[in-house]
């Protein structure tokens, strides 16, 4: 068993409260020391109460969701002799209602595209290399949110 930990900050400071017109903006610390800034999503709370460029929990889901698959991805690619020189994605999330009718964060798509170095899987083996993943990933295995993923041939 693993632990994981992760300080979220936020500070009122001179903004209005009880009104609902207060920056939801924030940060996140990780235990290595690195922080990010952080805001509701501007989809869900208007500008100027979000900050766009900040980083909202529904895009650290999706990204957390493509990063665990690739992670898996690499490790099994590897251990199976496909040597990657690089791995990308642009994963894709939706929110919409759920079967409850609530909002929620119902399908996460993978768009991977791998660049193998010289011994290049066949399609089969690629779809069998990003099932395993999918299988092995922690976050997919933690969520009800149908993930998809649709390998992007480099």
């Amino acid at each position: 068993m693993a632990e994981y930990t992760a300080k979220v900050m936020w500070t009122r400071g001179s903004q209005s409260f009880l009104d609902n017109r207060y920056s939801r903006a924030h940060s996140w610390q990780f235990d290595g020391g690195t922080q990010v800034p952080a805001s509701s999503s501007p989809h869900v709370v208007p500008l100027p109460y979000s900050d766009p460029a900040a980083v909202d929990p529904e895009e650290a889901f999706v990204a957390s969701l493509s990063s665990c698959h690739m992670l898996w991805f690499l490790a099994i690619a590897a251990k199976q002799g496909f040597a990657i020189d690089q791995y990308e994605d642009n994963p894709v999330g939706v929110m919409a209602k759920d079967a409850q009718g609530r909002m929620a964060m119902t399908q996460v798509t993978l768009y991977p595209r791998v660049t193998f170095t010289d011994n290049n899987p066949t399609p089969e083996q690629l779809g069998t290399l990003h099932h395993q993943a999918h299988e092995q990933c922690f976050i997919a295995n933690s969520v009800i949110t149908a993930v998809d993923c649709k390998p992007v041939l480099a």
